[in-house]
């Protein structure tokens, strides 16, 4: 069959739109799933925002970095065990354990004493995070018809814009008025709103043939990967750096190739099939996740180089995500494979665009024109990620070989995500060292460096279009 064919044969018959998806019988189930997205990404933030004061509280400085170390590595442990968990409690009782667990942590975190005790709660609160995110991308598919599936993937993935403003803008008021603890109860008042729909919108039923836990080899060479990156992101030396850096991904390398070997139980058995759409797919994921963590920098270069106020430097860091959120509102509603796939491949090429035009613009002083220009270029290299990120996790969601590996293949976009976002810290904070010791060295080598992902990530889509068409091709014959 030709590609033309193959084209109409996967153009939907019914066109999605946002009013379908946030009104009528499908808002609750965007309510739970974009309220358990939300929670996590507006809890990075908070969190993030409250930790000088909860220094100043309860001391134990010297675990600062920690804070964020464990809550990662259990947000890997648990996001690859969704596929696990779903068919064994079901989905209703997996929403449950998610919230239960970070409800658990957030109540730890909110009475703690001591630092200690802190990171104790932030490791329960990763895990159940973790399972949250995770959930939010698997039962898109068995939760929404298919055409609403850029649409739901659009909703879940744009927390994380909502989290990078809400969570520093309540952490920072409640930090203010010394009240760091108050903003944890605000995290369970919310948990609990999200609870109280889970049962009217998630089903309870499990799955009858239950697959195979992951191997604990695979998951704990992932958790010493995340743990290998998250130490290389607080360390000065460079070339310490790097070389954790690469043993982090020679591990990573192996925890995949030994899932594989067992069959495919954190990705699906077709992600290891260059022939289908899926490894393209996750590479453009792990690319355009990874581009995005350059935000972690924009706050310190708008203070050193264009001389901002900590808050108003804040809100231009927060412009990648503002314009990830705004690209992928109008993207997610488009329709038809050809379309698709325009919009797909152009995206990442804008984060090129955006981050390597921002890298051009900095100076060792930067004007008011300046800023602005430099402002919109990180806004235009955000709204890249927005308007290719739908479409690559839609296809994800309808590019396994088989039914049974659907909810493993939308699952394991969290994991990529997670894991890329930092790999993507450790690679920025490499590019900054590159950059010398000016400020504006460091800004132009990590925006121009971290920018070039964008054109491997094209590339990716690229590939996967090609892949989906051959898929569709055959299942039309």
């Amino acid at each position: 069959m030709s590609s033309s064919s193959a084209q109409n044969a996967e153009t939907p018959v019914v066109k999605g739109s946002w009013r379908d998806l946030l009104t009528g019988r499908h808002r609750r189930v965007a309510a739970v799933l974009a309220g358990g997205v939300g929670l996590y990404a507006t809890n990075v933030f908070l969190t993030t925002s409250l930790l000088p004061a909860a220094v100043q509280d309860i001391g134990g400085s010297r675990y600062y970095a920690w804070v964020t170390t464990v809550f990662l590595v259990a947000s890997v442990i648990s996001s690859a065990l969704v596929s696990t968990a779903l068919p064994r409690l079901g989905a209703r009782n997996t929403y449950f354990v998610a919230l239960g667990a970070f409800a658990l942590g957030t109540v730890i975190c909110a009475v703690a004493p001591v630092m200690e005790v802190l990171l104790a709660g932030r490791f329960v609160q990763g895990l159940g995070g973790g399972l949250l995110c995770g959930l939010g991308y698997a039962l898109i598919r068995s939760l929404l018809p298919e055409h609403l599936w850029s649409l739901g993937a659009a909703l879940v993935s744009g927390m994380w814009g909502v989290g990078t403003f809400l969570g520093p803008a309540v952490g920072g008021v409640f930090a203010q008025y010394g009240m760091w603890r108050g903003a944890m109860v605000t995290l369970l008042v919310v948990t609990a709103l999200v609870a109280i729909l889970v049962p009217f919108t998630v089903p309870s039923t499990r799955a009858g043939d239950l697959p195979p836990v992951p191997s604990p080899l695979t998951v704990g060479l992932l958790v010493v990967s995340a743990l290998l990156v998250s130490i290389a992101n607080i360390v000065d030396s460079t070339v310490l750096l790097g070389v954790l850096l690469v043993v982090a991904l020679l591990g990573l390398g192996l925890a995949f190739a030994d899932d594989k070997r067992r069959g495919g139980r954190i990705l699906p058995r077709s992600a290891f099939s260059l022939s289908s759409p899926l490894p393209w797919c996750y590479g453009a994921v792990a690319l355009m996740s990874l581009a995005s963590q350059v935000e972690a920098f924009i706050p310190l270069f708008g203070q050193r180089l264009a001389g901002l106020a900590p808050l108003l430097a804040g809100f231009v860091g927060a412009a990648i995500a503002l314009g990830w959120t705004l690209g992928e509102v109008p993207s997610a509603g488009i329709s038809g494979l050809r379309a698709k796939s325009r919009v797909a491949s152009a995206g990442p090429l804008l984060i090129t665009i955006g981050f390597v035009t921002a890298g051009l613009l900095v100076g060792e002083v930067m004007g008011t024109c300046v800023t602005v220009a430099w402002t919109a270029a990180l806004l235009v290299g955000g709204a890249g990620i927005g308007i290719a990120w739908p479409h690559v996790a839609a296809r994800i969601m309808g590019g396994a070989a088989s039914d049974d590996e659907g909810d493993t293949a939308a699952a394991a976009i969290n994991t990529v995500q997670l894991v890329s976002n930092a790999i993507g810290s450790a690679v920025a904070g490499v590019l900054v060292h590159l950059g010398g010791p000016a400020p504006a060295g460091q800004a132009r080598a990590v925006l121009c460096g971290i920018g070039l992902a964008g054109v491997a990530g094209a590339w990716c889509v690229w590939r996967g279009t090609a892949a989906w068409r051959r898929k569709a091709a055959h299942q039309q014959a």
